[in-house]
């Protein structure tokens, strides 16, 4: 439907919350932690679309080893979907590899599933559902 954000991993909410709040001009309109994956985000308004700063709260999270690996950066673009279960099936028909069997709960209220890199051009994709 449309870009719904771009997730950034930082090594650092807070400095990085007031470097896009410069950026902006405007303050993040959330913080919200998920637990399950390990992060700590925080959400800022871009026109339609919001970026999402991403913060590893453990050394496992998929965040710390992604800064780790290659640093702080575009961690990946998220596309808003009507039906995330359809669209997981159909993406896998067409031979995306979907990462999670399952949608997860993610934050700001969404159901999310990834599409692995390796089948996106490098780019580690996120299919996102409002949750109702």
């Amino acid at each position: 439907m449309k870009v719904e954000h771009i997730g950034i991993a930082i090594k650092d909410l807070s400095t990085s919350n007031a470097l896009f709040a410069k950026l902006f001009g405007e303050a993040n309109y959330k913080v919200e932690n998920v637990e399950s994956e390990g992060v700590a985000t925080s959400f800022f308004k871009c026109g339609d679309t919001k970026i999402e700063l991403l913060e590893a709260t453990r050394e496992d999270s998929p965040i710390a080893k992604f800064i780790a690996k290659r640093g702080e950066g575009i961690h990946h673009i998220a596309f808003e979907v009507e039906d995330i279960h359809a669209e997981m099936k159909r993406l896998a028909g067409e031979g995306f590899t979907i990462l999670n069997p399952e949608p997860k709960k993610g934050a700001d209220n969404k159901l999310v599933c990834f599409l692995h890199p390796k089948t996106t051009n490098g780019v580690l994709v996120e299919l996102c559902q409002e949750i109702r």
